[in-house]
């Protein structure tokens, strides 16, 4: 399988492209980070449009809040958008307090431009959630458009029955048969 598609969209069912972009730790230091640091593991990636504005801390602190539950299940989280790191690191401080999981900067807009979620024109990111194997290959991707916000239960959900490995029918939640 190919790692972009011939159109220059990723697929679901093949690997992601490696990434590299300067992030904002939770520890509050700037850190480059890239998607194969965590090779191995389970990755949540979301991209949101913009810093300081009304529904991204409503998602931040969403997936901030059920952090812990995606520890628990391998995965780790980061966030992503257009804007700096040093406006990610402003807006902690001012508005959203401690964030545990890392915030790229996606100042020069390859990583939201490989996922296609950049609006072009516009420099800013829709709100696209990936679900990433341990092996770098792409098993979930919702976007939603700008004001709609996303549900972190149902990402947690969707991360759950993909680490089941079977067939889980619709509204199919943790503890609950499988098809197969």
């Amino acid at each position: 399988m190919s790692v972009i598609e011939s159109n220059g969209k990723l697929q679901v069912g093949h690997k992601v492209p490696d990434f590299s972009a300067q992030a904002l730790m939770a520890d509050g230091s700037f850190k480059e980070v890239k998607l194969s640091d965590y090779h191995g593991k389970w990755v949540v990636l979301f991209f949101y449009p913009l810093d300081f504005t009304f529904v991204c801390p409503t998602e931040i602190k969403g997936f901030d809040k059920h952090y812990s539950e995606f520890k628990k299940l391998g995965a780790e989280v980061l966030a992503a958008s257009t804007d700096s790191v040093y406006s990610h690191k402003a807006w902690v401080a001012s508005e959203l307090g401690k964030v545990q999981f890392p915030i790229i900067g996606d100042t020069g807009h390859q990583v939201a431009r490989n996922f296609n979620v950049l609006i072009e024109g516009k420099g800013i990111a829709l709100r696209g959630t990936f679900i990433v194997d341990p092996n770098g290959v792409l098993k979930s991707a919702v976007v939603n458009d700008l004001p709609v916000g996303r549900s972190v239960d149902e990402t947690l959900r969707t991360l759950q029955a993909l680490q089941t490995g079977k067939l889980t029918g619709c509204e199919w939640k943790p503890g609950e048969k499988t098809l197969n």
